[in-house]
């Protein structure tokens, strides 16, 4: 037996009779004799008060725990024994079952009704929700609505198997028992379904639930159903003895047995609560607070203990969930009191759990005691914790409900010698108790659950003050008082900010827990998320424990960026040198990823922790760079500072990735470094006097290459660092950015002695000039080269002094060139006019950017002057080779009289060809257009003859009036003729129709 659910008192004794019915009136007992008469009992308190003997409400309307005596007798009440009665109290009605079944009114007790289908009725029910009442009768089953007045209505009659021994309204259906079986009917249509056999020790027993289930017997076994007789759960409600009468009331079932009366819980397991030794018991029913027991001559009445009386029972007893569970049927006006009871409870439930090695479960308690997190964090010394004020000293916690002091911590599950004892071993064994693994896991389930609220109310009191702050000088004052914040990134903690406190609290336990329990993992995903871990804290432990992936994380979220860099730093340098094993997943790539989200906000940052992987992931440095969209200009002066030599190395992986997006500037200074290496080199080589004008370093191939590829250096200036004895194809690429053509082309024909190169310089200025289309210009250069090749006496003459005219200072004709911009720089000077062609003395061939032409007669004396060493085979290669990109007649005036048509056919016959194929093309499109246009003119004149015929019948389709001698107007299809009037009026019309659809769109 756990505890005292229910007094027995005794109310009624030595009744005259023997007692064949009972019933409960508010505060009355009803009590049905086996002589016929029906006595009426009351308090004897009230029959003092001499109140009229019919005013049942007068007095309340509940038993009352005192003797008491008749007040009244009403003889006759039955002529045969009456079987049972039931008060129907919201309908004022008393229903007696005895020959038949007769209805009272309640409280004169007049017949207002008897139903003769009844006669010989052993057992009813009834549904006051509907006002429905079944019967059973023999091998039937009736069903009677009360129709609110003194009448009843016959609705349904069904006939079964067997005599009905019990039976209960279940919804729309009916369960009843007859012989050893139980069956719900259908009140519908009659249907009958078998739920299960009863049992053999005793009858069927049907019960009712308030929930509007159904509990069946099986002998001793309680099974629950639905209102179908399916099964509702695997436990079973268990009695010592098979009940013969089982009552429900609120959380526990009363059962009848043949020596005692049971009392069990409704909660699984459906412990045994009491038990009342009671002999010769008849009947048992419920009143409207306690529950009737009548013997055969006497009447005891079971009242329920006060509920606040079961609880601190139950709590005493270790009864923690039966104590729970009554807390929830306190009245709702006590809720205040209610929650300080479950609270207490709930907190030394949790003790009892925690000391009984249950911990999940114990946090599970804490939790719903809603007890502040400090307290349980207490139970874990251990874990270091911010020195705040809200962190309670263990002896300092007082209980959560004051006005119970049953429920003190003192008396919880606790012993004395655990919480007081001096000896030194039992509290270390504690010690490692609580800070077992399981202890951890339990406490790292109960921080999480808490965590959502708490962090959610940190962050609104961050949001509130950052509102504050925008709103100005109207709260500064109040700012001022209020808050006062540390320097420390996203763990900033006002000093009487309780939500950041207590978020700083639990995260740092939290963390510490996880850390614990070898959740890596779970700490770095606490980390990278909104938290308030404390940082001191929090530092110190990830140091002494080598959870370095962890303190990046710390320091991130706080902002400490350079310590984190830091620390990555040295974690590489570690993982470098002979200790991959501790470190295996700290290589440069992770500062490189750890830089990425900081070059938009600080770049200088990035940059410096750039260089210490620069040299390692060259690569991956540059691409962080252009990323992160940091100033190219900045990165290049910040290289050229600290690491020159990987300055070339970033401009040339800049370049690569991102040719646009490289300025002039830095374009000219990455041609600049090529340019410095290949004079060390030449100085060097020349000093050893090994120089080879043919000989290309690695230094010298990518400024080549530079000088062919990008525009955006300053050709000028780079011109005049060139020694004037070599780096020949350097010269000629930096002349051709000057547009000095005829010089660079000079260069590659009399210096470097390679016509292929002046070939390919030749074919990348005509095919850069093809957009947009510039051939006239593109094929000069050709011409240029032929004119090199033909006269190159004339071409060498005063070479060095043109080029060193073209670099002075006093050379007009070349602009400054800002840093960044490209300017181009015209030709130096011009050159002699070129012949026209048959036909065509205005036409000038412009060479070298200017406006220069050649006369037959400055023909004929370049031939005289040229002849003996013009470079006739590289000229007929050239026209072999070019042909369609030469103009063919100037390059025959160019030519030397004595050249033979035989050498010139590899450049004749396809440019011939050419010729006459576009001849007949052009030829056979101007017949095409003189017969398309002989075709229009055809039509026109065919138009011009159409003939409309006006009569005195003709009228206008427009207004339907005749034409007469008016000026008219024809359609194109030639038969719709208008008056010309009618024909602008209708334009003119149509034209403001459109015009006001515009306006309405």
């Amino acid at each position: 037996m756990v505890h005292n659910a229910y007094d027995s008192f005794e109310l009624l004794t030595n009744s005259p009779n023997k007692i064949d019915a009972i019933e409960s009136y508010c505060s009355k007992l009803l009590v049905a004799c086996s002589d016929g008469a029906l006595r009426i009992y009351a308090p004897e308190s009230t029959i003092s008060d001499k109140s009229p003997p019919l005013d049942y409400h007068n007095h309340g309307d509940q038993l009352r725990k005192e003797p008491y005596a008749l007040e009244r007798t009403v003889n006759g009440f039955s002529k045969k024994p009456i079987l049972s009665m039931k008060v129907l109290a919201s309908r004022e009605l008393l229903l007696s079952l005895s020959e038949s079944i007769a209805f009272h009114r309640l409280p004169n007790l007049e017949t207002i009704a008897v139903l003769t289908k009844a006669k010989g009725a052993n057992v009813f029910d009834w549904d006051d929700k509907r006002g429905f009442l079944c019967f059973a009768r023999q091998k039937r089953v009736c069903i009677f609505r009360h129709d609110g007045g003194r009448g009843f209505v016959e609705v349904k009659d069904f006939g079964v198997s067997d005599t009905v021994k019990s039976m209960s309204w279940c919804g729309e259906n009916i369960c009843m028992g007859i012989r050893k079986e139980y069956w719900i009917l259908n009140a519908t249509n009659g249907a009958l379904s078998q739920v299960f056999p009863s049992g053999r020790l005793a009858p069927p027993l049907v019960v009712s639930l308030p929930s509007r289930e159904l509990l069946l017997w099986k002998d001793n076994i309680g099974v629950f159903v639905d209102q179908n007789g399916k099964h509702l759960q695997a436990e079973k409600l268990c009695w010592s003895e098979a009940p013969s009468v089982v009552v429900i009331q609120k959380s526990y079932a009363i059962a009848l047995l043949p020596r005692r009366i049971e009392i069990r819980s409704l909660r699984v397991p459906y412990s045994l609560i009491q038990a009342v030794v009671l002999q010769n018991v008849r009947h048992l029913i419920e009143s409207n607070n306690a529950i009737i027991v009548a013997l055969s001559n006497s009447v005891c009445a079971l009242f329920p203990v006060p509920l606040g009386a079961q609880i601190v029972q139950l709590t005493a007893s270790g009864n923690f969930e039966e104590a729970l569970a009554l807390c929830k049927l306190l009245p709702p006006e006590d809720s205040n009191l209610r929650a300080a009871k479950e609270g207490s409870i709930h907190l030394r439930y949790a003790h009892y759990l925690f000391d009984n090695g249950s911990y999940e479960e114990a946090m599970e308690q804490f939790l719903a005691s809603q007890v502040d997190i400090t307290y349980v964090l207490s139970l874990y010394p251990s874990i270091v914790l911010p020195k705040t004020s809200m962190v309670p000293e263990p002896e300092k916690l007082i209980d959560m409900s004051p006005d119970v002091p049953y429920l003190s911590r003192g008396s919880s599950g606790l012993s004395d010698d655990m919480e007081s004892s001096p000896d030194f071993d039992e509290h270390s064994a504690l010690e490692s108790k609580k800070m077992s693994h399981n202890t951890l896991k339990a406490l790292i389930k109960y921080l999480q659950k808490r965590r959502y609220s708490i962090i959610e109310k940190a962050t609104a009191e961050v949001t509130d003050e950052v509102v504050l702050d925008a709103v100005g000088d109207n709260y500064g004052a109040y700012d001022s008082s209020r808050f006062k914040k540390s320097s420390k990134g996203r763990g900033n903690i006002a000093i009487n900010s309780g939500a950041r406190e207590m978020a700083a609290i639990l995260d740092t336990a939290l963390l510490q827990a996880v850390l614990l329990t070898g959740q890596t993992s779970a700490a770095l995903e606490l980390l990278k998320g909104v938290n308030y871990c404390d940082l001191k804290i929090c530092e110190e432990i990830l140091q002494k424990w080598n959870h370095y992936s962890a303190l990046l994380e710390l320091y991130k979220c706080n902002g400490m960026h350079r310590e984190a860099l830091k620390l990555l730093h040295q974690l590489v340098e570690e993982s470098n040198q002979s200790q991959p094993e501790l470190n295996p997943k700290f290589k440069p790539e992770s500062i490189i990823e750890y830089l990425k989200p900081l070059c938009g906000t600080d770049p200088m940052l990035v940059l410096e922790f750039s260089m210490l992987v620069l040299e390692s992931c060259p690569t991956q440095t540059i691409e962080l760079f252009l990323s992160g969209n940091i100033p190219a200009d900045l990165v290049n002066s910040y290289l050229k500072q600290h690491a020159p030599s990987m300055q070339g190395r970033y401009l040339e992986l800049m370049l690569a990735m991102d040719e646009n997006g490289i300025s002039g500037n830095l374009q000219n200074e990455m041609v600049q470094i090529y340019l410095l290496e290949v004079l060390d080199w030449h100085a060097e080589l020349n000093a050893q006097e090994k120089w080879d004008e043919k000989a290309y370093s690695p230094s010298r191939k990518k400024l080549l290459s530079a000088l062919g590829s990008i525009s955006g250096y300053n050709p000028e200036s780079l011109l005049k660092c060139l020694p004037a004895d070599a780096l020949f194809e350097e010269r000629a690429l930096l002349l051709g950015k000057m547009n000095q053509h005829e010089l660079a082309l000079s260069l590659y024909v009399h210096k470097l002695h390679v016509p292929d190169l002046a070939l390919s310089y030749c074919d990348r200025v005509y095919e850069s000039a093809a957009h947009p289309p510039s051939v006239k210009s593109s094929s000069n250069m050709y011409l240029t080269l032929l004119q090199i090749y033909l006269n190159p006496h004339k071409t060498t003459k005063n070479f060095e002094e043109r080029i060193t005219n073209l670099v002075s200072p006093q050379n007009t004709n070349i602009p400054k060139i800002s840093s960044g911009t490209l300017v181009k720089a015209k030709g130096g000077r011009a050159t002699k006019k070129i012949a026209a062609i048959e036909g065509a003395e205005d036409i000038r061939v412009s060479l070298s950017g200017t406006d220069s032409s050649r006369s037959d007669g400055d023909a004929d004396e370049f031939g005289e002057e040229g002849g003996s060493t013009i470079m006739l085979d590289e000229v007929l290669d050239l026209l072999s080779k070019r042909w369609d990109r030469i103009n063919g007649a100037q390059a025959l005036k160019l030519l030397p009289k004595e050249t033979k048509l035989q050498n010139l056919l590899p450049f004749l016959g396809p440019l011939l060809k050419k010729s006459s194929e576009a001849y007949r093309n052009l030829s056979v499109i101007k017949s095409l257009r003189q017969s398309e246009s002989l075709q229009v003119k055809d039509e026109m004149y065919n138009r011009r003859k159409t003939v409309v015929k006006i009569t005195s019948d003709t009228t206008c389709a427009l207004c339907n009036k005749k034409i007469g001698t008016s000026v008219f107007a024809v359609y194109p299809n030639g038969q719709t003729i208008v008056h010309f009037v009618c024909f602008k009026d209708s334009q003119s019309m149509k034209a403001v129709a459109k015009g006001s659809a515009l306006r309405k769109r």
